[in-house]
């Protein structure tokens, strides 16, 4: 099988072939860290770990690249408003975000450059693209030459023509035209600047993903991600510069994520309409964000909203519902026909998956798989008959990076005994007939998330 993936370039899907064989060179474009990250960032980074863990559970090695942007125009004027220095607020949010990506289960990148520590590398490529005639200085500044490069707006689909033509009269006269854009700008009072052959100064936005992937990737990568609100200009513009310069195309395909909206509105900072990731894991375990973004197409909008939150809670308790020991009287009847119905539960999850990292049919194979378990279950199939397909139901939701054998927190530890001597004093109770004091108790612990199972063979219990 042939994994299927879409491209935003040509607005297919296509055959995913890389440029060698089993090997896999992913950049993403990360954060800017000037302020709290909200769980929109999480949305992107959480779809590319989980393409990532399905690349390798495919057996391809994946060379993953995320950077962070700490010096621009945001994080100077907050730093500014602050009263203290832009690289301090910068570290202060890379390492808060670094913290985030452990609490939401994220691989680590192969490597996490970032934007000032890759000065020497833009400014060699800013110089070479002057040299080849596609910028030009401007003072201090230097600008990519739109019209030199013929096929620019091949990504977004759109026309230099049409794009100028919108365009009011431009602030900056130095520019060529109006489409052009900043690769350096030269220093303002106040503001990090290093030296250049143009003057002081620092880089623009776009040239850092393309000087960083450059160097960590080579000229050629085989994906590049991130949200779909930088298809245009950000990573138009990493088209033309990069290309331009090693005359090659840059990345095989482009994949973009559909943004999480609040209230039918991007989440951003700029709308204040966010949610923070420590606002959400202050009330969520990490797997329901998660569970939240394979519901549904990474290519699509999602909406975030109670609702959304408490489908995923219920998704996940279903998924869990499958691990659970047999009961005390079961036999192994049953369990060659779950062996079968394990070799399909792979076949399809692997087949759907091949199909653009299709999560949302995924996972409704993997529903199916649950029901055929708990069916098992209730059939008398014992811990050594369900043992295999719960293992094999673990190593699938592994692959979407979900952790079912863990326990949120708020529910593990020191809770468990005290379950435990309640569900014996109810048995107790119900030996001697006060069915009204058992059913208390049942239906209060029910209140905690706390299911009883009766059976014959005595009580059971369970986290919702």
């Amino acid at each position: 099988m042939t994994i299927q993936i879409y491209n935003t370039l040509s607005r297919t899907k296509e055959d995913f072939e890389t440029i060698e064989p089993q090997q896999v060179r992913m950049y993403v474009c990360g954060p800017t860290v000037y302020d709290k990250a909200h769980v929109g960032h999480a949305m992107s980074v959480l779809v590319f770990d989980i393409i990532r863990r399905y690349l390798q559970y495919r057996g391809y090695h994946v060379r993953h690249i995320m950077n962070y942007t700490d010096v621009d125009d945001k994080i100077i004027n907050k730093a500014n408003q602050m009263g203290i220095d832009p690289f301090e607020l910068a570290e202060t949010y890379i390492q808060e975000f670094k913290h985030h990506l452990a609490d939401l289960n994220i691989l680590p990148a192969t490597y996490y450059p970032r934007a000032t520590d890759e000065i020497t590398h833009i400014i060699q490529m800013v110089q070479s693209l002057i040299d080849k005639g596609h910028a030009y200085q401007a003072g201090g500044d230097v600008y990519f030459f739109v019209s030199s490069d013929d096929d620019y707006g091949k990504l977004s689909g759109r026309k230099i023509e049409d794009m100028q033509s919108g365009f009011r009269i431009d602030v900056d006269q130095r520019k060529e035209t109006p489409m052009d854009f900043a690769l350096w700008k030269g220093s303002k009072p106040g503001e990090p600047s290093w030296d250049s052959p143009w003057g002081p100064g620092r880089p623009g936005w776009h040239i850092e993903c393309s000087a960083m992937s450059l160097h960590h990737l080579g000229e050629q990568i085989d994906i590049h991600g991130g949200g779909n609100d930088l298809v245009f200009p950000h990573h138009e513009n990493e088209i033309a510069q990069t290309e331009s310069l090693t005359g090659k195309s840059f990345a095989r395909y482009w994949v973009h994520n559909g943004m999480l909206q609040l209230s039918g509105e991007k989440m951003s900072k700029s709308l204040g309409n966010l949610v923070t990731i420590d606002d959400f894991l202050a009330e969520n375990e990490a797997d329901v964000l998660r569970m939240m973004i394979l519901n549904s197409s990474y290519r699509s909008p999602l909406t975030f909203s109670d609702e959304t939150i408490g489908h995923a809670r219920r998704a996940l308790d279903r998924l869990r519902s499958a691990l659970r020991p047999s009961s005390p009287d079961a036999h192994d009847a049953g369990a060659q026909e779950l062996q079968e119905i394990m070799q399909t539960a792979r076949h399809r999850f692997i087949e759907t998956m091949d199909d653009d990292f299709n999560t949302a049919g995924a996972l409704g194979h993997l529903f199916d798989f649950v029901r055929a378990i708990n069916q098992a279950r209730d059939a008398g199939v014992d811990d050594q008959g369900l043992q295999p397909a719960q293992a094999l139901l673990l190593e699938l939701t592994s692959v979407l990076g979900l952790q079912l054998d863990q326990q949120p927190a708020s529910k593990a530890g020191v809770a468990e005994p005290f379950v435990d001597l309640l569900v014996s004093i109810r048995t107790q109770l119900r030996s001697q007939k006060l069915w009204a004091l058992s059913d208390q108790i049942r239906d209060q612990l029910a209140d905690l998330d706390v299911l009883l199972e009766d059976s014959k063979s005595g009580t059971t219990w369970r986290w919702k």
